[in-house]
């Protein structure tokens, strides 16, 4: 069948072929062109080269940023809406100074308390973690993402008491310090 094909095309085709023939002179008016080509000098074929590798950098450099200016990552608080971008960057911030004060705070008496807590927050941390792929999975269902807020505010409260802990211990060992003097 396909040879039949083939066989009926070049027959439709038949006449239609342009065969003609080159002019006189043609291949050596060709040749002349390349060898000039080939003679040129050097300073007008090397600015390509350089030109071509700025271009392929600054192509690099566009799709770079297009990728590191994406929108926040699936799954997060953040993309079900810019309400919840808000919400979630008010949390993170207020986690991360209560987090800076609480390394602050941290004295050979209160290792030990900080070190439970910081394993209490991995603890949350990794739920959140869960609680992102479900958001995923269930197609940014309510219940959810008060969850991921929940976990957000049990991190906060967590920290809040291990900072009121912290201050009971120092008060604790200023009064006893006073009392022994």
């Amino acid at each position: 069948m396909n040879k039949d094909y083939v066989h009926n095309l070049f027959k439709s085709l038949e006449g239609n072929f342009d065969d003609h023939e080159t002019p006189e002179g043609h291949q050596k008016r060709f040749l002349e062109r390349l060898n000039a080509q080939a003679q040129k000098p050097e300073k007008t074929k090397g600015w390509w080269k350089p030109l071509s590798i700025a271009a392929s950098i600054v192509v690099l450099f566009g799709l770079g940023f297009t990728f590191l200016n994406q929108p926040a990552p699936i799954g997060d608080l953040a993309s079900v809406s810019p309400e919840m971008a808000e919400t979630q960057t008010f949390f993170t911030t207020t986690i991360n100074k209560e987090l800076a004060t609480l390394k602050s705070q941290t004295t050979p008496e209160t290792k030990a308390l900080v070190d439970d807590a910081m394993r209490q927050m991995e603890v949350l941390e990794q739920e959140y973690e869960k609680l992102k792929m479900d958001l995923l999975k269930s197609g940014n269902n309510k219940r959810v993402i008060y969850a991921m807020i929940t976990n957000f505010q049990n991190r906060i409260e967590l920290l809040e008491q291990v900072l009121v802990t912290i201050e009971e211990v120092k008060n604790l060992n200023n009064t006893k310090d006073e009392i022994t003097i």
